[in-house]
């Protein structure tokens, strides 16, 4: 059996000791207050102790967490396709990432709404450098990413995260959630990493890459924010890459950017569940006799369609491709009030007269709209 205690989230023994030993820091106390405002905090305590796994706590708080961050940030949570899935079934979810933290509590909060098994899900090591974060992901079940290693290290970590995900899904029945790339999407632009593919592959022994990930039961998941409340945070990461800038994030970037997105208005969100990968949607890869490395190039794609296909378009996504085209294909698609709002958020977030920052803002929005006009394309 692998030792898996460099990246896993806390076995049921662990988790009471480390709620006594954090619940008092200033930033957990704080979101707890946050999310029972009408309580006293010997009261929010005497909860804390009735959690005696991370699922109490799930169900518990961070459940009640996520209803608050909706009710006062968002115009409400919508999801389809989840019906479909079996509850006595873990699944592998693969979405587009836009939020930090949110993609993955939204999926949880979804989930837990129709019975499914929640999820196992990835962080970057580099997310959770402080005791008390490091402390609250693995109370959320989160798994650790190790960034920033040498080529060699990273093979090595990388298989052992593709073991534990395997051993999550097969031994224990846990579902996982892992983005479709490392890091968000910053340009609205979303395309699955053949890393992340490759990655999740190296832990299938003997089998055909393509019947390992079959057996996975791989769920493309698309989730869809009506507005991005980080859009300007990720604007000069964005500018930076398109003047081809070498970009350094500053000290508490992800940081503002976990609380901003949480707390920003983000309107209407929708979640979207696409049908679960079968040997049926590879059948056409494997008749290809590719190269792995092209079969995976495939399988990304397949992902991609299907992400691009139920993602929820906004009328902010079809407002950005008619400014951005200087057209009015998508006319029918919005209200002249909805497009004096969309013109004004616009203006307070980004020098209209700066073309390649005008340019890049509005491609956030409607780069989701260019991904699904390409599907009819093909």
């Amino acid at each position: 059996m692998q030792n898996f205690d460099d990246i896993r989230f806390y076995n049921k023994e662990e988790v009471r000791p480390a709620l006594l030993e954090y619940s008092r820091h200033p930033m957990v106390k704080a979101l707890l207050q946050f999310t029972f405002p009408d309580k006293e905090f010997e009261e929010i305590e005497e909860i804390l102790k009735e959690c005696n796994s991370i699922a109490d706590f799930q169900s518990k708080v961070i459940y009640l967490t996520v209803e608050r961050v909706l009710e006062k940030t968002s115009e409400g949570l919508d999801d389809n396709g989840f019906d479909d899935l079996d509850p006595e079934e873990s699944y592998f979810y693969i979405s587009n990432h836009r939020d930090i933290i949110l993609d993955t509590s939204l999926i949880n909060y979804t989930l837990l709404n129709h019975d499914l098994v929640m999820t196992g899900s990835a962080i970057g090591d580099n997310l959770v450098q402080k005791p008390f974060l490091m402390a609250l992901s693995k109370l959320n079940r989160n798994f650790l990413v190790l960034r920033g290693q040498s080529p060699r290290e990273m093979l090595r970590s990388s298989m052992k995260l593709s073991a534990y995900i395997r051993h999550l899904l097969k031994d224990k029945n846990r579902s996982v959630w892992m983005a479709q790339r490392e890091g968000r999407t910053k340009d609205g632009n979303d395309h699955t990493q053949q890393g992340v593919l490759k990655m999740l592959g190296m832990a299938k022994g003997d089998m055909d890459i393509l019947d390992y990930f079959v057996n996975l039961k791989i769920v493309p998941v698309a989730i869809s924010y009506e507005l991005d409340p980080t859009d300007m945070l990720k604007m000069p990461e964005v500018l930076a890459k398109r003047m081809q800038e070498e970009y350094k994030k500053s000290t508490n970037e992800d940081f503002n950017s976990i609380m901003q997105g949480a707390m920003g208005q983000k309107g209407r969100i929708q979640l979207n569940a696409g049908k679960v990968l079968t040997a049926d949607d590879f059948a056409y890869i494997r008749e290809q006799d590719l190269s792995i490395n092209d079969q995976l190039k495939e399988v990304a794609q397949l992902i991609d369609r299907s992400i691009y296909r139920s993602y929820k378009l906004w009328p902010a996504n079809y407002i950005a491709y008619d400014l951005l085209k200087n057209e009015d294909r998508f006319r029918d698609q919005y209200t002249d009030k909805e497009k004096r709002q969309f013109d004004r958020r616009v203006s307070r977030r980004v020098d209209v007269k700066n073309p390649l920052a005008l340019n890049s803002y509005l491609l956030m929005y409607a780069n989701p709209v260019i991904n699904k006009m390409s599907l009819n394309e093909e």
